[in-house]
């Protein structure tokens, strides 16, 4: 492709293979680290740009690190393709805006009345209690999530007095690139700082210790090094009955990157828009509540969906 607009640096929206590429500025130190060398131009949020006969600008979506909804104009027709979105409160980036226009593309990963988040700092009350409780006994806490935006959101949110971090490598390459781009995130250590520990006479040198890994590293041989160690996963899918035990962790934390049902609702109503394309998630059932509101809806079969964890559906339908 000539030229693409890149919403958010999760791989089923920013994939290699492209001429040019346009993006918000927030995003350029993550997409450079996934992308590597390309042709990048970036825009601050809100500036106006002309591609060919198109008014492009980017505006906040919420969802990790430089995530944008990406607003089209064509004589006097607005567009607004958000990719993914959430409204929750959020350290690591800047919150949802929303954009008034005729058309809105928007995801509906948790497109269910049964999807509706605690606050955030409830949940990471709960994640701070469960480390405290493993620290007490001397028992490492294992926490997974998404290496790109969830496992960032965590860092920011925990208190990091309870024990030292460690972070797989695939996160901590992450966490550098918040770091770079201004994002406060606690001190974390990665691999030659495990390796040097396990060297000390402690027989439990990783007791007092939250360690952040992708869902990828669960039972690798990474992961065993850590010896006794409860396991738990973040995500919004940990709010279904089963989906915790089909992750066999001792813990699920409710905590997700997407927008809840109430949120969905509000985002969509703010945009003023007159029809919604779905995207990907539980979209015939959004696109049915839509309709019933009077709005045009439909789906919009796109390749989204492939990167996130979070945005790939349960391998079960809720009960």
């Amino acid at each position: 492709m000539d030229q693409a607009l890149i919403t958010h640096a999760h791989a089923d929206h920013a994939r290699s293979g492209n001429e040019r590429y346009l993006a918000a500025v927030a995003g350029e130190k993550v997409l450079r680290k996934r992308l590597g060398k390309v042709n990048l131009q970036t825009l601050p949020y809100g500036e106006r740009l002309r591609v060919g006969d198109v008014e492009v600008s980017f505006h906040p979506a919420g969802h990790v690190l430089g995530s944008a909804q990406i607003r089209l104009e064509y004589r006097g027709e607005v567009w607004v393709v958000s990719g993914d979105y959430k409204l929750d409160d959020d350290a690591t980036c800047a919150p949802f805006e929303p954009v008034t226009c005729h058309t809105f593309v928007s995801e509906s990963t948790f497109g269910l009345p049964i999807y509706r988040w605690s606050r955030p700092q409830q949940v990471f009350d709960e994640i701070n209690r469960w480390w405290q409780g493993n620290a007490r006994e001397g028992r490492a806490s294992i926490l997974y999530g998404y290496s790109f935006g969830k496992a960032q959101r965590i860092l920011s949110g925990v208190d990091a007095s309870i024990g030292p971090i460690f972070c797989h490598g695939a996160i901590e390459v992450l966490n550098e690139a918040y770091r770079d781009t201004g994002v406060t995130l606690p001190q974390t250590s990665t691999l030659g700082s495990l390796a040097s520990l396990a060297d000390r006479s402690d027989p439990k040198p990783f007791g007092q210790a939250l360690i952040l890994a992708p869902p990828s590293a669960a039972g690798s041989p990474w992961i065993r090094r850590f010896g006794d160690a409860s396991d738990a996963f973040a995500s919004g899918w940990m709010q279904l009955r089963g989906a915790r035990r089909r992750r066999a962790v001792d813990r699920g934390f409710v905590l997700s990157d997407h927008a809840d049902w109430p949120s969905l609702q509000r985002a969509i109503g703010a945009t003023g828009a007159e029809r919604v394309l779905l995207t990907h998630g539980y979209v015939a059932v959004m696109v049915r509540w839509l309709r019933e509101q009077g709005l045009e809806a439909q789906a919009l079969e796109t390749e989204f969906g492939g990167d996130d964890d979070e945005a790939m559906a349960p391998v079960a339908e809720p009960s």
